[in-house]
């Protein structure tokens, strides 16, 4: 009996996965906190050259002088003061020499006021958020590997601890090389959450289940970002902004006794009686009965047997090399276009905060609509979607600054699709590649996936030598995308693939309608099928080994 039959046996989703999945969606909020965040703290405020007469505000913060008319500007001109005439006839700008002063209007301050990070500097802004989605992908590296040694639940733990220490540190950095350097541990902390809150929430959950619980777990982090909205409307200094979304982790100190261990990693590191002990409490709280002992460790000998495979084996065979390659572009897009138009939403010309609350409450919708269509077809849905991100971006093109309102209707039209797709792209790498690569191929996907998002910002930067070229970068990418997902298999209502050989021979096999037709009414057959084949594994390994006694 393998270990998502155990699942099945005790409660595959019942109310202990319940309230395990409570405590995994608490964190995604302030996840969205910190993903977000610097939307407002490191926001550009409109700003001009101070002059001789205007007094500095104390430290490096600028202000405006009371009782005066100031026009303030994000154009280029704001980083000049004057023109100085030349031999010639001839002219010269001259630079801001003593500073610049600062719009108050929206913002207290920023990391942008505060350390000047306008005009030749103001690339810096977009760099600290590129090193911070570079800490993202070396978190994931790191924490991946820490938690298959120590456990899902430490690190977890451990990864929490270090979010809320080092994001309440980012509130009192003295400058910005150092508010750079806690920005990037930050992002390896966000890692380590989002990583191992999704193992263990998958190792408890039974795999027709999966789907449905780890989107309820997006939901978490589009209501932290409709949250920030209203905390960031509310807290227009950004030191006091970044403590307000940091400090309440120390709130979560309460895991160390609610939070549990994995099961099947306790069985996977032969520490049996702590794995039953976990199975027998959460047989007792969904009130089902635990099967013997003896069928749990059975199963997990047969499974120690199985030959190991590498990320080499993903591209070692033709259809797997195909589909991986596309599965990887995909990643990369879904995270570059969903995080480009997430940080760029400051330049629609709107309100910012109700702006930044509409693009998280479209998150919501978005995730529901795939659940209506996710049974019907994966592929469509995934090119669907895709296109629909991108053409939304390419029409942006189309309109004129001086109507912001479309600008942002359409924007919001691209984070939908962006956001649909990304929900199905979990599920789908999942499904396409086989068993014995799914979690190396998901975790080489991540890695893909965290480039473009380091990319996005940098991406964002090119909007002031060429407004036009973001969009055109986060249009084009996902028509791409669409295109090449037609070129992967259908893998709605088919049994999942076993094996490479079985994943390079999916093309050959039945029809889908005629797989349907042999399937049971569940829409979610795809993984009920995959159990059932383990489960006649399971038996016939036990059978065979049981054969020598009776004769």
């Amino acid at each position: 009996m393998n270990f998502d039959q155990i699942l099945s046996a005790i409660g595959g989703f019942g109310k202990f996965q319940k309230t395990l999945y409570v405590w995994i969606c608490l964190p995604q909020i302030l996840l969205a906190f910190h993903m977000m965040v610097s939307i407002f703290t490191g926001s550009t405020p409109p700003h001009h050259c101070r002059e001789s007469s205007s007094v500095p505000a104390p430290g490096n913060q600028s202000s405006f002088p009371g009782g005066r008319s100031l026009n303030f500007s994000l154009s280029e001109s704001s980083c000049f003061s004057s023109d100085r005439r030349l031999l010639g006839n001839r002219t010269e700008r001259v630079p801001c020499a003593r500073g610049w002063v600062y719009s108050r209007e929206t913002f207290h301050s920023t990391t942008v006021t505060e350390w000047d990070l306008v005009c030749d500097k103001a690339a810096l802004s977009s760099l600290g958020s590129s090193v911070y989605m570079l800490g993202l992908l070396v978190g994931s590296l790191l924490f991946g590997a820490m938690a298959d040694r120590f456990g899902r639940r430490f690190v977890l733990l451990l990864s929490i601890a270090l979010q809320t220490v080092f994001g309440v540190s980012v509130a009192f950095a003295p400058n910005f090389p150092v508010y750079v350097i806690l920005r990037f541990l930050v992002g390896t902390t966000i890692s380590g959450v989002i990583i191992n809150a999704f193992v263990l929430g998958t190792e408890w959950t039974c795999t027709r289940r999966r789907m449905l619980a780890g989107i309820f777990t997006d939901y978490a982090f589009g209501l932290g970002y409709m949250l920030l909205a209203g905390i960031a409307y509310l807290i227009r200094d950004w030191r006091k902004l970044q403590l307000a979304i940091s400090a309440p982790g120390f709130l979560l100190i309460f895991y160390i006794w609610v939070l549990p261990q994995s099961a099947r990693w306790l069985l996977a590191n032969d520490r049996t009686e702590e794995a039953m002990e976990l199975l027998r409490k959460a047989a007792d709280v969904n009130g089902r009965v635990l099967p013997p002992a003896a069928q749990v460790e059975k199963c997990q000998i047969s499974a120690g047997r199985k030959q190991s495979h590498s990320a080499v084996d993903l591209v070692r065979t033709p259809q797997m090399r195909k589909r991986a390659i596309i599965l990887f572009y995909i990643w990369f897009v879904n995270v570059l276009v969903y995080y480009g138009l997430s940080f760029g939403v400051s330049r629609l010309g709107t309100n910012l905060y109700l702006s930044q609350f509409v693009f998280g409450l479209v998150e919501i919708p978005a995730r529901s609509l795939v659940l209506l269509v996710l049974p019907c077809t994966r592929r469509l849905s995934q090119s669907g979607f895709l296109a629909v991100g991108g053409l939304a971006c390419l029409l942006m093109l189309a309109v004129p600054a001086d109507h912001p309102k479309v600008l942002t209707g359409l924007a919001m039209v691209g984070k939908f699709g962006i956001t649909a797709s990304f929900a199905v792209i979990y599920v789908y790498t999942a499904e396409i590649f086989p068993t014995v690569l799914r979690q190396t191929g998901i975790g080489v996907s991540c890695t893909f996936a965290r480039v473009g998002g380091v990319l996005a910002p940098a991406i964002n930067m090119l909007h002031a030598h060429s407004p036009a070229a973001p969009l055109v970068i986060f249009g084009a990418s996902p028509l791409l995308g669409a295109a090449l997902a037609l070129a992967l298999p259908e893998t709605a209502g088919r049994p999942l693939p076993d094996t490479v050989e079985d994943a390079e021979n999916w093309d050959a096999s039945l029809p889908f309608c005629q797989e349907t037709s042999e399937m049971s009414e569940d829409m979610s057959q795809s993984a009920s099928s995959t159990e059932e084949q383990q489960l006649r594994q399971c038996e016939e390994r036990r059978a065979r080994t049981t054969q020598p006694d009776l004769t």
